[in-house]
């Protein structure tokens, strides 16, 4: 299954609702969150820094990590950004794909 890095900083609002919620109960709604999509957290960190939580979740696909980034991105709490992660295989695999490019002004 896919792998993301998911990095989410939360606006005043946000940081409000975790003073409320708890750092676990912020992480058990990721968790639902991700588990509802028929992925799992792999790793969630609070964070110092440009992002407050830091997530590694295996998602099925890139719908579904899109699903979750704008279903976290509606609320208004938090900005996310997602990253799709590549093993050093998958990396391999790419740089082994034969391919024609120009670069531009070439």
């Amino acid at each position: 299954m896919p792998k993301y890095l998911i990095q989410a900083a939360y606006s005043a609002e946000g940081l409000r609702g975790l003073q409320k919620d708890k750092a676990s109960g912020r992480k058990q709604a990721v968790v639902k969150a991700v588990e509802s999509l028929e992925g799992k957290v792999e790793a969630f960190y609070f964070a110092l820094g440009d992002s407050d939580v830091v997530v590694i979740a295996e998602l099925p696909d890139t719908v579904s990590a899109a699903a979750l980034s704008l279903a976290v991105s509606a609320t208004g709490i938090a900005r996310t950004r997602t990253t799709a992660l590549l093993t050093v295989e998958e990396t391999d695999r790419a740089l082994s794909k034969k391919l024609t490019y120009r670069a531009p002004g070439a």
